[in-house]
């Protein structure tokens, strides 16, 4: 399977991630010595099923290094756009893909291990999207202090990996793709995101009544797709920089993986 890395935001003056980038993309800062990609492209080069790494928003000349085959993508200028381009490429490499797994290059803890176990667990079924969740019990234990955004479901509290995979058809399908557009641009906000799925969803997500396999039900049927949600026994997906106290946390623990 070949994989989308996605890394093309830039932090405006007015953003708290500003200070720390002073204008150069989120992606390139500095984690324990390294850029904060390079560690997410370490995990990819690791894997066992991962082939071709697909990354978007960064220029080629840059001092990146990975052990798998490493191609550029312009960024598009929208989450969206980024990954249907990506999908794209990924068909142009390879004409017979099926399936893309999607990694944000904010995530540095992540493994080799945990990459191909995504990969592994959900090549069991055929569905459309698989989409990574992690409860806050799980997401506690490992990174206390972090201060994720959690969505309140009836039989437990979760925030999303940030790494799923999808079939190509979720971008080569024309009547996915707006309410895809409207989905990504809401993803920071599980009201907003039920709102645009319908009032009832929005109603049971308000009135914590609404499970998670509730939720996957009658977003899959809004899109008219099939999709699974996948657990996590990981936080480290999870844990991505959106803040500083993230990114000085996540320093923190990379350095101290270093000193293992």
């Amino acid at each position: 399977m070949d994989a989308i890395l996605i890394a093309g935001g830039i932090p405006a003056p007015d953003e708290p991630l500003y200070k720390y980038t002073q204008g150069l993309p989120k992606a390139m800062v500095d984690v324990a010595g390294k850029a904060m990609i390079q560690w997410v492209l370490d995990a990819l080069g690791k894997t066992q099923h991962v082939e071709n790494i697909i990354l978007i928003g960064l220029p080629e000349d840059n001092t990146l290094k990975c052990a798998k085959p490493l191609h550029y993508v312009e960024n598009q200028g929208s989450m969206l756009a980024n990954i249907v381009a990506g999908i794209y490429k990924v068909l142009e490499i390879n004409p017979q893909a099926e399936y893309v797994i999607s990694v944000s290059s904010d995530i540095p803890a992540i493994t080799g291990e945990m990459i191909d176990w995504l990969i592994d667990s959900a090549m069991q079924t055929r569905h459309d999207i698989y989409y990574g969740i992690v409860t806050r019990e799980v997401m506690e234990a490992r990174y206390p202090g972090a201060n994720r955004t959690f969505t309140k479901l009836a039989d437990m509290h979760v925030c999303g990996a940030d790494m799923h995979i999808a079939h190509k058809s979720m971008v080569t399908d024309p009547e996915h793709l707006a309410m895809w557009d409207e989905l990504i641009g809401k993803r920071k906000s599980p009201l907003k995101q039920a709102a645009s799925i319908g009032f009832v969803t929005l109603f049971l997500l308000l009135t914590g009544k609404l499970s998670l396999n509730g939720a996957i039900e009658r977003i899959t049927k809004r899109l008219n797709i099939t999709g699974r949600a996948i657990q996590w026994d990981y936080a480290e997906p999870a844990m991505d920089v959106d803040k500083p106290h993230q990114l000085e946390l996540l320093r923190a623990d990379m350095e101290r993986r270093l000193d293992a």
